[in-house]
């Protein structure tokens, strides 16, 4: 059973402090002492409720993964590699494994009760971070997607889009998934969406915080953060996940 789940963002080890500068600003977080043997990890603190956003310096570019605490963690593992995922590391409290097709995630045991508030921008708009978007390559798409509702139990939904399916979870969690099949067979990843009560306010207040547009979707927007790290603005509601009449 998954009992509650983090949102890893990975960024580059030389540009730490530049990126949770941000991060901490945008999510109305604070960032915890640094951890680990390389002092690579924090966790960025909310003002209310429970901790559900982490940051972790890499050698690369960076992108984002997902961790899941569990109640077995044995038991999940089994579970896992069952359904054909393959583990990089194990370790006493948790484990990080890979997807079928090459999405990393964490296995861990420890565990949240409830979901922060939405944070206020400078003109009151309010945003969360409250989704990950795992991109796809079309050639695995399918079996990615039966592998992650498999993993997590969650309800598989169907979006507006078709290249889109949403991963839903119990209430009480503090994101949902969406699998996001790509226009062609390349790499994949993950990255973290932000609801919004007004995205185009909440993309200038980013700006002012260093991050910069990028592109235009349907119904939402690509931002850089000052690293070049992906996200995205979307239109729905940051209190109830729904998108606007």
């Amino acid at each position: 059973m998954i009992r509650w789940t983090w949102v890893f963002l990975d960024r580059p080890a030389d540009r730490f402090d530049a990126a949770f500068d941000f991060w901490s600003a945008v999510t109305g977080t604070r960032l915890s002492e640094r951890r680990g043997e390389h002092g690579e990890f924090a966790t960025l603190i909310p003002a209310d409720g429970d901790a559900y956003l982490r940051a972790q310096a890499v050698g690369g570019p960076g992108g984002a993964h997902p961790d899941f605490d569990v109640d077995d963690l044995a038991a999940a593992r089994r579970h896992a590699h069952a359904l054909g995922a393959v583990t990089v590391a194990d370790h006493d409290t948790w484990s990080q494994l890979r997807s079928p097709h090459g999405q990393s995630f964490c296995l861990t045991t420890d565990d949240g009760r409830r979901i922060p508030s939405p944070v206020a921008g400078p003109g009151g708009e309010l945003s969360r971070l409250d989704q990950l978007s795992v991109d796809i390559a079309p050639g695995v798409y399918d079996r990615e997607v039966t592998f992650w509702a498999a993993l997590t139990g969650w309800e598989l939904q169907p979006a507006a889009e078709p290249e889109f399916v949403r991963l839903l979870p119990p209430s009480g969690l503090p994101f949902r998934m969406l699998l996001q099949r790509l226009g062609e067979d390349r790499p994949g990843g993950a990255h973290p969406d932000i609801a919004c009560t007004d995205i185009e306010a909440v993309a200038s207040w980013h700006e002012k915080h260093g991050a910069r547009r990028v592109s235009r979707g349907a119904h939402w927007i690509v931002m850089n953060d000052p690293t070049g790290g992906v996200y995205c603005l979307t239109p729905r509601d940051p209190r109830t996940g729904r998108l606007p009449e």
